[in-house]
């Protein structure tokens, strides 16, 4: 953890510090700490105000203010919406001003205010089979919780339709190549994947399918965990929950790639790869059939699993990849998706996943 000067990081710093202006409260920042995770182009700060308490700011410039001001809307919904019960607290808060969800915003870059949820502990790099059904009962309890909630959300302006709808029409540009710097053949396979994702979309009615609020991004660096008694046998509880970069409200299953990736024999890892082999571990299915016991899953729900992992692949890794990730983790990512990512995904078989539902 660096503890940073205004000199050391001029442009974020200065950004926090007229946000925080701008905030009109009384309190002053006395210290900064960065705590961002150094993928993305994101610059997340621990502030010390000057009553010693603390607050976390992010400066974005990530996607579209307009998307990030709208999420911060619904996030704070959602929060208030599940105050009262088993998922109180479980949201780290957006500050507000007048009601409002705040963001401040000066034509480049934004930032928001979160509180510093109090976070507990952290699950183990590589769970345990006990570790993966626990994970899987508390995640599907949070899904039908934000299922219940979901009809009081306007909606959204993004869509998994019409971001692959968007990335479509950039991949047919005479210039597709140079925009995302990939080679012929592999702008090509990036064009066939997004349209047969489009094709799928239209053959499930996906506009008809229910949409709740997900994270997405379920890395272990991103909750905590209260340890609790289940009888006589220590287990856990999700406790807290922060980083919203890939907030939306869409199908519950576009959460389920990073909880495979978390429930896997490998684990959390600190070297980055989105290879799609994690949905077909048998501890993946021993997640989702103990997911299913609790909140149940359809077979058309499951056979949509490879594709809610293109999608994130299509939408975040090609189309978003050059605004969120690190220039070298962008040109390795794309790569990586056009030439063995996108290409293994459409051999996954999910023989033994649809016999949870069969």
């Amino acid at each position: 953890m660096i503890k940073l000067t205004a000199d050391s990081l001029p442009n974020a710093v200065d950004n926090v510090r007229d946000a925080w202006s701008n905030f009109r409260d009384p309190r002053s920042i006395v210290k900064f700490v960065e705590v961002s995770a150094h993928v993305s182009t994101n610059r997340v700060f621990r502030l010390t105000l000057s009553d010693d308490s603390n607050l976390i700011a992010k400066v974005s410039s990530y996607g579209s203010y307009f998307l990030f001001a709208e999420d911060h809307d619904r996030l704070a919904r959602c929060s208030a919406q599940l105050r009262g019960g088993r998922w109180s607290g479980f949201l780290a808060d957006v500050l507000s001003k007048n009601g409002r969800p705040y963001t401040w915003y000066d034509g480049s870059c934004w930032t928001a205010f979160y509180t510093d949820v109090q976070r507990a502990d952290g699950l183990p790099r590589i769970l345990t089979d006990a570790d993966v059904v626990t994970l899987a009962q508390e995640i599907a309890e949070f899904h039908s919780a934000c299922s219940a909630i979901s009809p009081t959300l306007p909606p959204t302006s993004n869509s998994v339709k019409g971001d692959a709808v968007h990335l479509y029409d950039l991949l047919r540009e005479p210039q597709a190549n140079q925009h995302f710097g990939l080679d012929a053949d592999d702008i090509y396979v990036l064009q066939k994947c997004t349209h047969d994702l489009l094709m799928h979309l239209e053959k499930v009615h996906y506009d008809e399918w229910q949409r709740i609020p997900i994270l997405v991004d379920w890395n272990l660096g991103n909750f905590s965990v209260e340890p609790i008694k289940r009888g006589s046998a220590v287990s856990y509880k999700l406790s807290t929950r922060w980083d919203y970069d890939w907030f939306r409200v869409e199908s519950r299953l576009l959460d389920f790639y990073f909880l495979s990736r978390v429930s896997s024999s490998t684990g959390d890892k600190t070297q980055f790869s989105y290879s799609a082999h994690t949905l077909t571990e048998k501890r993946f299915l021993r997640f989702l059939t103990a997911y299913h016991e609790v909140y149940p899953l359809s077979r058309v729900e499951i056979e949509f699993l490879p594709f809610a992992y293109r999608f994130f692949i299509l939408n975040y890794v090609i189309r978003e990849g050059a605004r969120f990730f690190r220039p070298d983790l962008c040109a390795q990512f794309r790569r990586d998706a056009a030439r063995e990512y996108l290409i293994r995904s459409e051999k996954i078989d999910l023989t033994e996943l649809l016999k949870i539902v069969d």
